[in-house]
């Protein structure tokens, strides 16, 4: 039975009713990762590759004070033009749906809505995790959080390499939360293949982790999975390149006093203005490659035999 604060469009009601695989993605990426008019071709293209690969797309957001899983292409140019579009946490949702007004959703925002839908795959960017410095400032996403407790399993390029990957990883560890990496050795750090730390688990299948998935979920083991999907080589940008760049980046943000949630919105910005746009090439490839995969692992977690 529906959650009755969602509303879902006809085409994902009707998968999810058949046992059809459908992937969740966020809004947060379109109105505050990336500008215009690229953020909405990305996503009406990231929508496209997910039902070319078998599945049905399930962009979500908030609108007009309600969780609407699935979108529209008028609601996609919203999100991706509307100046007034707050950025959605877990703990922004009752204010936002108590005031009526738009909100695009975080990684932990969209697991939380796509696992009231009854959705198991999520599709974004890069993770949230512990930000530099966070020794001082306790300034951890929660993404994290939600990952510890809610069943969804996420596909993306890694941590953002703005963050301590190292310390996210320990706190994903903690947390219980299994990191999968996908045919590499390695942890990606979302530009980049590399990130100097080594990958807890390594999968070389959509079906390897759609049968973690199952194995966890069926010991009753709450919480979300990291699926690690690194950048394909030919559009990375090597880590030893992009690592000035950040800490360029870093630094503008602290002269600015920018913390908090505006943090990594100005930081993912700067950081294009910087790389005079390479990086947001990079970031809409990686999506692409993430929407190929998490289609497929929403197809074997979907097959009747589980």
């Amino acid at each position: 039975m529906t959650h009755p604060l969602l509303t879902l469009t006809d085409e994902v009601a009707t998968a999810l009713r058949d046992g059809t695989p459908v992937v969740a993605l966020e809004s947060t990426i379109i109105s505050h990762g990336m500008p215009y008019p690229q953020n909405v071709a990305m996503a009406t293209e990231v929508e496209g590759i997910i039902r070319e690969h078998g599945a049905v797309p399930a962009t979500i957001a908030v609108l007009g004070g309600r969780p609407r899983i699935g979108l529209s292409a008028d609601d996609l140019e919203l999100l991706a033009s509307h100046g007034d579009v707050t950025k959605v946490s877990v703990r922004d949702l009752p204010l936002v749906l108590a005031r009526g007004t738009h909100g695009a959703t975080t990684v932990a925002a969209t697991m939380r809505l796509a696992a009231l839908a009854g959705i198991r795959v999520f599709v974004t960017g890069g993770l949230g995790g512990v930000h530099r410095g966070a020794q001082q400032t306790f300034d951890v996403s929660a993404d994290l959080t939600e990952l510890g407790r809610t069943n969804v399993a996420v596909v993306s390029a890694g941590v953002k390499s703005i963050l301590d990957i190292g310390l996210t990883l320990e706190t994903l560890e903690t947390l219980g939360v299994p990191v999968l990496v996908v045919g590499s050795d390695e942890f990606p750090s979302f530009y980049s293949r590399s990130s100097g730390h080594a990958a807890p688990n390594r999968v070389e299948t959509a079906a390897e982790v759609a049968a973690v998935m199952d194995a966890k979920w069926r010991l009753g083991l709450d919480g979300g999975l990291v699926v690690a999907n690194p950048i394909p080589e030919a559009d990375e940008i090597p880590a030893d390149e992009i690592g000035g760049i950040i800490e360029q980046a870093l630094a503008d943000m602290d002269r600015l006093g920018i913390h908090g949630k505006d943090a990594t919105p100005y930081l993912l910005g700067r950081i294009v203005e910087i790389t005079g746009g390479a990086s947001l090439t990079a970031n809409i490839a990686l999506v692409r490659h993430n929407a190929r995969l998490g289609a497929a692992i929403a197809r074997e977690f979907a097959r009747p035999s589980r």
